[in-house]
C-alpha cells in the first residue's frame, strides 16, 4: 500500500448540496422552495400554517394553569438517602442539606430547593435541612431518631403590608358594593 492509494470508506464523506446554483445542478431555479410568495423568501415564515387547516397548536385544548414563577424542586426518597449513607457517599453524623447531596452526587444540581418523600426505609439517624417534607418521610425520619429542619422562605414586611392592603380593599369592595333593593318611585 502506498500513500496515494489511501482512501476513505466509500460514502463516508458527502458534499453538501449547493442549492440555487443553476439549473444544471439539479437544485436550481427555485432551489427547492416551490413557487413564489412568502414561503419562497428568507426571513418571515408562516409558523404553524397548515394550508388553511386548523393548525395543531389550535386544535389541542388548553389545560390547567402554568404558574409563571413556579419553583422546581429536587425530590429524593428516604430510601435513596439510606442508600447514599450505606455506600458512604453521605456522612450520617453531619447535617444533610442540598449542598451535601450535590457534593455527594445524589442530586445533580441544587435547583430551587429540596423535597423529601417517604418511599423506602430509613434505618440511620440523620439531621436534614430541607424546603419540604412529606408526612410519610417525616414519620420515617423521626422514627429513626432523626431531626428535620424546614427552611422557611423569608417574607418581606413590604409584602405583608401589600397583602393586608389588598385584602382590605377586597373586603371594602364586597361590603360596600351592594345596593339596597328599594326602587325609586
Amino acid at each position: 500500500m502506498r500513500l496515494n492509494q489511501i482512501k476513505d470508506n466509500p460514502g463516508s464523506r458527502k458534499e453538501r448540496v449547493r442549492i440555487g446554483r443553476g439549473i444544471g445542478s439539479g437544485m436550481g431555479k427555485q432551489g427547492g422552495r416551490g413557487g413564489k410568495g412568502q414561503t419562497a423568501r428568507s426571513g418571515v415564515r408562516l409558523g404553524g400554517f397548515e394550508g388553511g387547516q386548523m393548525p395543531l397548536h389550535r386544535r389541542l385544548p388548553k389545560r390547567g394553569f402554568n404558574k409563571i414563577n413556579r419553583k422546581d424542586w429536587n425530590s429524593i426518597n428516604v430510601g435513596d438517602l439510606q442508600g447514599a449513607i450505606d455506600t458512604k457517599r453521605i456522612d450520617a453524623s453531619k447535617p444533610v442539606d442540598i449542598a451535601t447531596l450535590v457534593a455527594a452526587g445524589v442530586v445533580r444540581r441544587p435547583l430551587d430547593g429540596l423535597r423529601i418523600l417517604g418511599e423506602g426505609e430509613l434505618k440511620t439517624k440523620i439531621s436534614v435541612s430541607v424546603n419540604h417534607v412529606s408526612a410519610k418521610a417525616r414519620e420515617a425520619i423521626e422514627k429513626a431518631g432523626g431531626t428535620i429542619n424546614l427552611i422557611v422562605k423569608k417574607v418581606l414586611q413590604a409584602d405583608v403590608d401589600k397583602a393586608a392592603k389588598t385584602a382590605a380593599k377586597k373586603k371594602a369592595k364586597a361590603g360596600g358594593g351592594k345596593k339596597s333593593g328599594a326602587s325609586e318611585e
